[in-house]
């Protein structure tokens, strides 16, 4: 499984969504979501500052990850941000790749 965080920002319909159905109903509904493409929602909180909603999740690769965020954002209700979340034994994996590159002026 794959690791994605999600950002979310809610439009004024989705703000007076989550007034009207409370942030457990959210939890549910976007629990619900993630498990219908094969997921998993490991942590939903919600923050201050330029996004509202912060979920992290465990999804089969970057297809499902692509359908999620879509939907969310379909719905007009939040705008939505995906980051690949990658672990120590990816990155180590990756470093270990030698990919051909020239910088400008090389």
């Amino acid at each position: 499984m794959a690791h994605f965080l999600f950002r979310a920002s809610y439009t004024q319909e989705g703000i007076q969504g989550l007034m009207k159905e409370g942030a457990k109903s959210r939890v549910k509904a976007l629990t619900e979501a993630v498990e219908s493409v094969g997921g998993k929602l490991e942590a939903m909180y919600w923050s201050f500052g330029d996004e509202d909603v912060v979920l992290l999740a465990d999804l089969p690769d970057n297809s499902a990850a692509a359908a999620l965020s879509t939907r969310v954002a379909a719905a007009g209700v939040a705008g939505v941000s995906t980051t690949v979340l990658l672990t120590a034994s990816e990155v180590d994996k990756a470093r270990k790749l030698k990919a051909a590159y020239r910088p400008p002026g090389a």
